[in-house]
């Protein structure tokens, strides 16, 4: 089982989760133009996905994800709020819906949705599994709970969104409403949130920890490497930050 990072950031997010033969897309915030560079940068092309995941209806989230699913005749999976936030399209064969709590069987991966707390119709995150390894994502989320840190248990990597240092966010020009809605209990994880989300779930067997969607505006890499560094008790250099453009290279949970 391996992952990649195609791109995480307000301007667009995708991650490609593999296990076997089964390959599965979770968001696809880019053009398909876009998304195929990305893809083919990864090694891929599109006509190997066996599905794509949207976790809420934000646009560096869903992207092009119905053109996908049409082009490629692959299924989408999402909520049921999300598909009404996006207009309720039609997908003729290849809309699927995810619940909390109901695993998603694709070929030899295992998709696990949970829901998180987030200013959209009816966000869901992912824990995904092999059956033996497990990589948990975590981006756009406000705050903690305990359902959250539940789902996250036991992983063998964990995607962490990092959105913010907060003495950033504080001194930065964004105005007090924007300011807010990032700050509340349905906006996005700052450093300190997510380093204190992976305290609570770290454990020995834990292989890989990255930080994602990182504001180019209200943080830096070395702050979040410095966040998650602390709470796990590694080095900065052993956490791997998503780019905004690049991503990352596979990371293998083997």
């Amino acid at each position: 089982m391996r992952f990649c990072s195609l791109g995480s950031g307000s301007s667009g997010n995708a991650t490609v989760v593999e296990a076997g033969r089964s390959r599965v897309l979770i968001d696809c915030g880019f053009s398909l133009r876009e998304l195929d560079g990305r893809l083919g940068r990864a090694g891929l092309q599109a006509s190997q996905l066996d599905a794509v995941f949207v976790t809420h209806e934000h646009g560096d989230h869903v992207g092009c994800a119905l053109s996908l699913a049409r082009r490629e005749g692959i299924p989408l999976w999402t909520s049921r709020g999300t598909w009404r936030a996006i207009g309720a399209p039609e997908l003729p064969g290849l809309l699927q819906f995810a619940r909390d709590g109901e695993p998603i069987g694709i070929g030899d991966l295992q998709l696990h949705p949970y829901t998180v707390p987030h200013d959209a119709g009816e966000p869901l995150q992912l824990r995904c599994s092999d059956g033996a390894r497990h990589l948990g994502v975590l981006t756009d989320a406000g705050c903690a709970t305990a359902h959250l840190l539940e789902q996250l248990q036991g992983c063998t990597a964990l995607l962490l969104e990092c959105n913010h240092d907060l003495a950033m966010l504080a001194a930065s020009r964004y105005p007090a409403s924007l300011k807010a809605r990032i700050l509340g209990r349905l906006g996005h994880l700052s450093n300190d949130t997510a380093a204190q989300i992976l305290a609570d779930t770290l454990h020995g067997g834990l292989r890989h920890v990255v930080a994602a969607h990182l504001s180019e505006q209200n943080n830096r890499p070395e702050l979040a490497r410095a966040a998650l560094a602390a709470a796990c008790g590694g080095a900065p250099q052993d956490i791997v930050v998503a780019d905004p453009l690049e991503g990352f290279g596979w990371l293998s949970l083997c």
